[in-house]
C-alpha cells in the first residue's frame, strides 16, 4: 500500500462514515474531478441523496425525510399525524423511519403497533416452585395447599399446623407475612401492591404489570383504572382494548376518540389543536413529546440536542439512548460482570472480596477468628483449609479434629469403589461400580474426571467441592492403615472422553467376575482426556486417540494377617493382585469393554465416534435439554444416565454441585432430612449454632456459659477468652459475650488487656463488638488504621514502562479511591517517526489539597523539562491533546489528605505524517462545544476503535461501510469531514 493510499484510509476513518463522499488516492493535489457527487464537493445535505447531471447535479432528500435537498428534516412519525406513530405504547422515532415498543410484560404484535401480553409462565414456569398464574402484562407464583410463597415470591415453604410465626399457620396474608419484634405477624405486598385496609389483601397499582391493562393505566382509589389508545376502545372486561377509530385516524393529525356525537380530535401537550378541530401545531421541540430525545432536550437556535443520563450513550439517530454495557468493555471487572440499566456491578467468584469497585482479592479467611478452624487454618487462593495435628484428622465439617483412633458408626463409613475384571466370550471386560462419593468434573468438550470412593486417611484428597473436601472417617470395623497406591495410563483409539449410558439389554448380558479377593478398590480416579497435540516433525493420526490416567487406592486389612502372612506379605500380595487387574484393565479397555457404573447406570468411558448420547439428545452426561438449551442437573439432583433425567436426592443424601452422576450419603444416620438436599446442612440433625455434640449432629448440648459458635454441625465451642461471660449458654457469636467495653467499628476487642484496640493497617472492621478484623483482600492495604470497610482497602501498584502503539495510565486501584502517599512514573517511548496523541477522558483529584495530588506529563523527569499536561484538579469534560515532546515522562503523585477516583487516561501513537490533521481536530473548540461529542471521547469503544486504527491504518478494513456509519452521529462526522477534506485537498 502506498503512503498516500495509507493516508486516505486513515483519514476515511477519523470521518467513520463519510465512504463513498471522499477521493480515494486519486485525490491527491493535481487529480482530476469526475463530478461533484463522487468527489464530495456537493452541497447536498447528509440526509439527502446526490443525483449527478450533465453540467451540474440536484440533491433530494432520502425517503423519510422532508426539504429541498440542500436541507433535509427527518420526519418525525411520533409526533406528526401518526397518532404517536400508532403505537398503543411508546413510539421512538429513528432517522427515516420509527418503531412501537412495548412495556415490561408485554410484546410488539404482528402489526407492529399493538401490544400483546407476554405469557411468562410459557417460560420455566416464569421461575415459580410451583404454580405459576399469568396476568395481563404480569404474572405471579403460587402454592399448593399447605405451603407460603417465600419472600422472593417464586419458591414455596412448607407451612407448620402448629405455633403462631409467619412459618407456621395461615395468618391471611395476600402476599407476604412478616414477623414482628413482640412475636406478633404483620400482612405486607409485593412491589407495586398497596396494603388494603383490612391490613391483609393487597391492592394492584399501576406500578405492577401496567395495572393490568392492556394500553394504559391510571391508579384510583378503587385500584387502576384501564384505558385504551385512541385507535382502540375499552372491552367490557374493563383491561383490553378493541380497534376503533381506525379509519384514518378520524382525520385527526393525533389522538382520535369516538364519542356518541363522532370523533373527537385532540393533542398531546406541547402541542395545540388548531380552529379545524383535525390539525395539531408544533410549539417547540423539546415541548413536544422532549423533542424525541429518550432522556434530556436541550434547545439550541433553528434546532435542538438531545442528551442522555449517566451510564447511557446517544445512538447515531441522536435521539436514542442506549445502555452502555460496561461488561462488554475489556477489564471492567476482574471477575463477574453484571450490566444494568445506567450501571453495572462487579461480582467475586467464592474465596474473593471486591475492592476498588471492579477489583477482586484473594479473601484471607484465616484472619476471621482462625477460619473457625479448631486448630491450624491454612489459606490458599479462594478458600482456605483447615489443618490438625498428627494423631488427629479433619472432621466431615472440615473445621473441627477428631481422634484417628476413633471411629464412626457403620452407617457412617465411607462408601467405596470396586474393580472388577473377568473374561466374557474371551474378551476381557472390567467394570468400576461406584457405591457413593462419585464425583463427576467436565474440564472440556472432550476431557473429564471421574472419581469413586473416598480416598485414605493418610492419602490425597477428593477433588474440592465449592473449596471444602469430601471424605469421611473410617468405620468401626477398620483399622486406618496407609492405603496402596498405583497410577497407570491407558490409551484408547477412534474414541473421545464422553462418558455415554450403556444399553440396559448389553449391560444384562453382561458376566462380571470379581478378580481382587483379598484387597479393596476403595478410591479411584479417572481422567479422560481427547485433547490433540500434534508432536513436532509427525503428521497428526488419522483416528482419534484418548488417554485415561487412572489412580488406585487399596485399603488393607489387617484382620486377614495370618502368622503365615502378616502386614507386609498382605501388602505385596495386594499390590501384585492390583498390577494383575490393571494388566487386564489394560486390555479391555483396548477392546473398548470397560464400563463404569454409578447409580444404577452403566456408562461407556469413552464414546467411539458412530455412537451418540442415548437419553440426553445433545446434551452431554449429567445434563438435560430444556427449552432447546442444555442445562446441568442442578444441586440436589443427580443425572439418571436411564432415562436420561435429574433424579432428586434421596433423603439421607445430599449433592451440592451441578451435573453429578450421584448423591453423597449424609454423615448422620440419625433425621434422615430432606429429599433433594442441596449440601450437608441440608441432611437434618446437626446441632444448631450455639450447639454441640461429640459428632455435631443431635443430641445436642448447648455452648456453656462463656463460650458460643457460630456454625452448626461442631463439636466444640469457643471461649469468649479472658474470662468474660455470656448471659446465657447456647450464644452464637462473640457479640453475647459480656465484654467490658462494647468497640465500634473499625476496632477489635483484646481479651487480655479488656480494651478496644484499632484495627491495624492492612485490615478493617465493618461491626460493633466484634474479636477480629478483617485482612484486606490481595495485595492490598490501607492508609490508615482503624478502618471500618473494605471500600479502604486499595491496591498501590502503579507505572511501569507502556506499549509502543496503544495503551493507558490509571491511577492505582482505580476506579476505587486511590491511596495516600502513593508516586507512580510511567514511560511512553514511541518508535521512530511516531508521535503522541492523548485522551483524558475525565479526572478526578480533589481540589481541597492545594494541589498536594498532581498528575503532570513531560518529556523528562526534569522540571525544567518541556511540559504537554499538569493537572491537580477535577474536569469530568474530556479534553484530547497532543504531546509537545516525542516520548513523555508521566508522574502521579498523592498526599495523606483527601482522595479521589483519579483516573484512567488512553493514549495512541500515530504516523507524524497526519500530525497536522490531528492537531487541527483536536484543537477545535467545536470538538467539546456539544455534550455528545464530549461523550464520543468518554466513549471506550469508540475511543478503541479510533486508535486502533491511528495506530495501524491497516485496521481500517475491518469495519464495514455500514458499521463506519453507525459508529458517530452525524454531527460529529459533520465537524470531521471539512477537515479531512481540506487535509487531503489542501490546493483546492
Amino acid at each position: 500500500m502506498g503512503a498516500a493510499a495509507v493516508r486516505w484510509h486513515l483519514c476515511v476513518l477519523l470521518a467513520l462514515g463519510a465512504r463513498g463522499r471522499m477521493v480515494g488516492g486519486s485525490g491527491l493535489p493535481g487529480a482530476v474531478d469526475v463530478d461533484e457527487c463522487s468527489e464530495g464537493t456537493d452541497d447536498c445535505h447528509i440526509d439527502a441523496i446526490c443525483q449527478n447531471t450533465p453540467k451540474s447535479y440536484k440533491c433530494l432528500c432520502k425517503p423519510g425525510y422532508k426539504g429541498e435537498g440542500r436541507q433535509c428534516e427527518d420526519i418525525d412519525e411520533c409526533e406528526n399525524d401518526h397518532y404517536n406513530g400508532g403505537c398503543v405504547h411508546d413510539c421512538i422515532n429513528i432517522p427515516g423511519n420509527y418503531r412501537c415498543t412495548c412495556f415490561d410484560g408485554f410484546m410488539l404484535a404482528h402489526d407492529g403497533h399493538n401490544c400483546l401480553d407476554v405469557d411468562e409462565c410459557q417460560d420455566n414456569n416464569g421461575g415459580c416452585q410451583q404454580i405459576c398464574v399469568n396476568a395481563m402484562g404480569s404474572y405471579e407464583c403460587q402454592c399448593h395447599s399447605g405451603f407460603f410463597l417465600s419472600d422472593n415470591q417464586h419458591t414455596c415453604i412448607h407451612r407448620s399446623n402448629e405455633g403462631m410465626n409467619c412459618m407456621n399457620k395461615d395468618h391471611g396474608c395476600a402476599h407476604i407475612c412478616r414477623e414482628t419484634p413482640k412475636g406478633g405477624v404483620a400482612c405486607d405486598c409485593r412491589p407495586g401492591f398497596d396494603l388494603a385496609p383490612n391490613q391483609k389483601d393487597c391492592t394492584l397499582t399501576c406500578n405492577y404489570g401496567n395495572g393490568g391493562c392492556q394500553h394504559s393505566c391510571e391508579d384510583t382509589d378503587t385500584g387502576p383504572m384501564c384505558g385504551c389508545h385512541q385507535k382502540y376502545a375499552l372491552h367490557a372486561d374493563g383491561r383490553t382494548c378493541i380497534e376503533t377509530c381506525a379509519v384514518n385516524n378520524g382525520g385527526c393529525d393525533r389522538t382520535c376518540k369516538d364519542t356518541a356525537t363522532g370523533v373527537r380530535c385532540s393533542c398531546p401537550v406541547g402541542f395545540t389543536l388548531q380552529p379545524d378541530g383535525k390539525t395539531c401545531k408544533d410549539i417547540n421541540e423539546c415541548f413536544v413529546n422532549n423533542g424525541g430525545c429518550d432522556h434530556f432536550c436541550r434547545n439550541t437556535v433553528g434546532s435542538f440536542e438531545c442528551g442522555c443520563q449517566k451510564g447511557h450513550k446517544l445512538l447515531t439517530d441522536e435521539r436514542t439512548c442506549q445502555d452502555i454495557d460496561e461488561c462488554s468493555f475489556e477489564r471492567t471487572c476482574d471477575h463477574i460482570c453484571i450490566n444494568s440499566p445506567g450501571g453495572f456491578q462487579c461480582l467475586c467468584h467464592r474465596g474473593y472480596t471486591l475492592y476498588g469497585t471492579t477489583h477482586c482479592g484473594d479473601m484471607d479467611e484465616c484472619s476471621v477468628n482462625n477460619g473457625s478452624c479448631e486448630q491450624g487454618c491454612v489459606n490458599t487462593k479462594g478458600s482456605y483449609e483447615c489443618v490438625c495435628p498428627p494423631g488427629r484428622r479433619l472432621h466431615w465439617n472440615r473445621k473441627d479434629c477428631v481422634e484417628i483412633s476413633g471411629c464412626l458408626s457403620r452407617s457412617k463409613a465411607s462408601a467405596q469403589a470396586q474393580l472388577s475384571c473377568g473374561k466374557v466370550g474371551g474378551v476381557e471386560n472390567c467394570f468400576l461400580s461406584c457405591l457413593g462419593h462419585s464425583l463427576f468434573m467436565p474440564d472440556s468438550e472432550n476431557s473429564y474426571i471421574l472419581s469413586c470412593g473416598v480416598p485414605g486417611l493418610q492419602g490425597k484428597t477428593l477433588p474440592k467441592r465449592n473449596g471444602t473436601s469430601s471424605g469421611a472417617g473410617p468405620s468401626c470395623s477398620d483399622a486406618p492403615t496407609t492405603p496402596i497406591r498405583q497410577k497407570a495410563r491407558f490409551k484408547i483409539r477412534d474414541a473421545k472422553c464422553h462418558l455415554r449410558p450403556r444399553s440396559q439389554e448389553r449391560a444384562k448380558d453382561t458376566l462380571r467376575h470379581p478378580l481382587l479377593d483379598n484387597c479393596h478398590v476403595t478410591f479411584v480416579t479417572l481422567k479422560c482426556d481427547s485433547s490433540k497435540k500434534r508432536r513436532r516433525g509427525r503428521k497428526s493420526p488419522s483416528k482419534e486417540v484418548s488417554h485415561i490416567t487412572a489412580e488406585f487406592e487399596v485399603e488393607l486389612k489387617l484382620d486377614e494377617a495370618s502368622d503365615t502372612c502378616e502386614a507386609d506379605c498382605l501388602r505385596k500380595r495386594a499390590e501384585q493382585s492390583l498390577q494383575a487387574t490393571i494388566k487386564t484393565l489394560r486390555k479391555s479397555i483396548s477392546r473398548h469393554q470397560f464400563y463404569v457404573q454409578v447409580s444404577g447406570t452403566e456408562y461407556e468411558v469413552a464414546q467411539r465416534p458412530a455412537k451418540t448420547l442415548e437419553g440426553t439428545g445433545a446434551c452431554g452426561i449429567g445434563q438435560i435439554l430444556q427449552d432447546g438449551k442444555c442445562v446441568s442437573c442442578a444441586p440436589g439432583t443427580h443425572f439418571s444416565g436411564q432415562p436420561g433425567q435429574c433424579v432428586p436426592c434421596v433423603s439421607g443424601t445430599y449433592q451440592d454441585m451441578e451435573g453429578q452422576l450421584s448423591c453423597t450419603p449424609c454423615p448422620s444416620s440419625e433425621g434422615l432430612g430432606l429429599a433433594g438436599a442441596r449440601n450437608v446442612s441440608e441432611c437434618g440433625g446437626q446441632c444448631s449454632p450455639g450447639y454441640y455434640s461429640v459428632d455435631g449432629f443431635k443430641p445436642c448440648q448447648a455452648c456453656p456459659v462463656g463460650t458460643y459458635q457460630p456454625e452448626p454441625g461442631r463439636t466444640g465451642c469457643f471461649p469468649c477468652g479472658g474470662g468474660l461471660l455470656t448471659k446465657h449458654t447456647g450464644t452464637a457469636s462473640f457479640q453475647d459475650c459480656e465484654a467490658k467495653v462494647h468497640c465500634s467499628p473499625g476496632h477489635h476487642y483484646n481479651t487480655t488487656t479488656h480494651r478496644c484496640i484499632r484495627c491495624p493497617v492492612g485490615t478493617y472492621q465493618p461491626e460493633f463488638g466484634q474479636n477480629h478484623c478483617i485482612t484486606c483482600p490481595g495485595n492490598t492495604s490501607t492508609d490508615f488504621d482503624g478502618s471500618t470497610n473494605v471500600t479502604h482497602c486499595k491496591n498501590q501498584h502503579c507505572g511501569g514502562e507502556l506499549g509502543d502503539y496503544t495503551g493507558y495510565i490509571e491511577s492505582p486501584n482505580y476506579p476505587g479511591d486511590y491511596p495516600a502517599n502513593a508516586e507512580c512514573v510511567w514511560h511512553i517511548t514511541p518508535p521512530p517517526k511516531r508521535r503522541i496523541l492523548i485522551v483524558v477522558p475525565e479526572i478526578f483529584l480533589p481540589i481541597e489539597d492545594e494541589c498536594g495530588d498532581v498528575l503532570v506529563m513531560r518529556k523528562s523527569a526534569s522540571p525544567t523539562s518541556v511540559t504537554t499536561y499538569e493537572t491537580c484538579q477535577t474536569y469530568e469534560r474530556p479534553i484530547a491533546f497532543t504531546s509537545r515532546s516525542r516520548k513523555l515522562w508521566i508522574q502521579f503523585k498523592s498526599n495523606e489528605a483527601n482522595s479521589g477516583r483519579g483516573f484512567q487516561v488512553p493514549y495512541v501513537t500515530y504516523d507524524e505524517d497526519y500530525q497536522q490533521l490531528i492537531e487541527d481536530i483536536v484543537r477545535d473548540g467545536r470538538l467539546y462545544a456539544s455534550e455528545n461529542h464530549q461523550e464520543i471521547l468518554k466513549d471506550k469503544k469508540l475511543i478503541k476503535a479510533l486508535f486502533d486504527v491511528l495506530a495501524h491504518p491497516q485496521n481500517y478494513f475491518k469495519y464495514t461501510a455500514q458499521e463506519s456509519k453507525e459508529m458517530f452521529p452525524r454531527s460529529f462526522i459533520k465537524l470531521l469531514r471539512s477537515k479531512v477534506s481540506r487535509f487531503l485537498r489542501p490546493y483546492k
